[in-house]
């Protein structure tokens, strides 16, 4: 198991009267990539300075390498962390000065500034634009030219808040698709804020649920993707369907749910009585035409409300019931299907694809 590189206890930030953060533990592993994901307001950006030492909160800890970095030596720790922020706060000098500029601070030598900071150009392809100014930059290549700022310090822990927020598509997935291969190729230990899902997804192999200020789910990406532990996660990571209903019975690994009048069968074991939401990604959601033969099992039939193009897949809105259910289908398989907003369809999912959440709806 990897060592931990950095640890947060009992960390509490105040504001006057109002708790910005409040944590009773958080541990980052060495080598790990870990998103920090949730909306807007819920502290993500103060959880990052405090664990870059930018920050001291109103009381707790904050270890690197089991070393307490608000004992004194707050500034010899936090020249080992290097962070990057949503804006690249460039001075007004080239790229090869802004890139260099952490070292050249640390009184690095001239020499040793090229022989460090080249590969990181070459390989965060801005070499050819060493000598432009800062000025003259797109937003993708002043924030390639931050990064490499970071890097070439060879941090012991990467932080970098809501980085690719600010690019417009095509600099930003260019630039995601080059930070992720980076971060594999280097095994850096780094952790990023963020409130998009599929950025969160695609890069981290754990991540964080923050909401109000409070760590609600920390794991693997698959559990907190498809395993909410509650319906405020559930909403923050997307899983936008969430089926109020109450359990029937429970028997070989199966736990029979009653929502309205439809009957699930979803793998699991839970309480007969409970209340429960049942929990679906729209993705796991298959629309069929009214007509369509499929068990009454894990079937829901309803009208189409609105349907949303996107150029990878079509959102289908669906009322079932009073329910409102959502589903993304392949836009190739919803073009050889005849469905249109107020057309009545069917809506069916697996027994696995669901997760239940006990008393969400009490």
């Amino acid at each position: 198991m990897a060592s931990t590189l950095l640890k947060l206890r009992d960390v509490l930030v105040r504001y006057g009267e109002t708790v910005a953060l409040e944590l009773d533990r958080l541990d980052v592993y060495s080598g790990e990539v870990l998103a920090i994901i949730g909306p807007n307001g819920s502290g993500k950006s103060t959880l990052l300075r405090v664990m870059g030492l930018l920050q001291r909160p109103t009381s707790g800890t904050v270890l690197l390498h089991d070393e307490n970095a608000l004992a004194g030596n707050t500034l010899q720790l936090r020249r080992r962390i290097a962070t990057v922020f949503q804006e690249p706060l460039l001075l007004n000098a080239t790229v090869h000065e802004n890139a260099a500029l952490g070292l050249k601070l640390r009184g690095v030598e001239r020499r040793e500034v090229a022989r460090r900071l080249e590969p990181w150009l070459e390989r965060l392809g801005i070499a050819h634009l060493r000598g432009r100014s800062a000025r003259t930059l797109s937003g993708g290549e002043a924030q390639r030219t931050s990064i490499a700022r970071a890097l070439v310090l060879e941090p012991e822990i990467l932080l970098l808040d809501e980085p690719f927020a600010a690019l417009d598509p095509a600099s930003r997935e260019a630039l995601l698709q080059d930070f992720h291969s980076i971060l594999k190729e280097s095994a850096i230990t780094a952790v990023f804020v963020t409130h998009d899902r599929e950025e969160a997804f695609g890069l981290a192999g754990r991540i964080g649920v923050l909401r109000q200020g409070r760590l609600a789910q920390v794991g693997a990406r698959e559990d907190v993707f498809r395993r909410p532990v509650s319906d405020d996660v559930a909403e923050i990571v997307g899983v936008e369907n969430r089926l109020p209903g109450v359990v029937e019975d429970c028997g070989n690994g199966l736990t029979g749910i009653r929502v309205n009048h439809n009957r699930f069968k979803i793998v699991g074991q839970c309480k007969p009585g409970a209340r429960v939401a049942v929990c679906l990604r729209p993705e796991d959601i298959v629309i069929g035409c009214e007509n369509s033969t499929t068990s009454d099992c894990n079937r829901l039939t309803g009208m189409i409300t609105r349907l949303s193009n996107g150029v990878i897949h079509q959102r289908i809105t669906m009322d079932c019931e009073g329910m409102q259910v959502v589903s993304l289908m392949d836009r190739k398989a919803f073009c050889g299907l005849e469905l249109a907003e107020g057309k009545k369809a069917t809506a069916t999912f697996n027994s696995s694809a669901a997760h239940i959440i006990v008393n969400t709806y009490a």
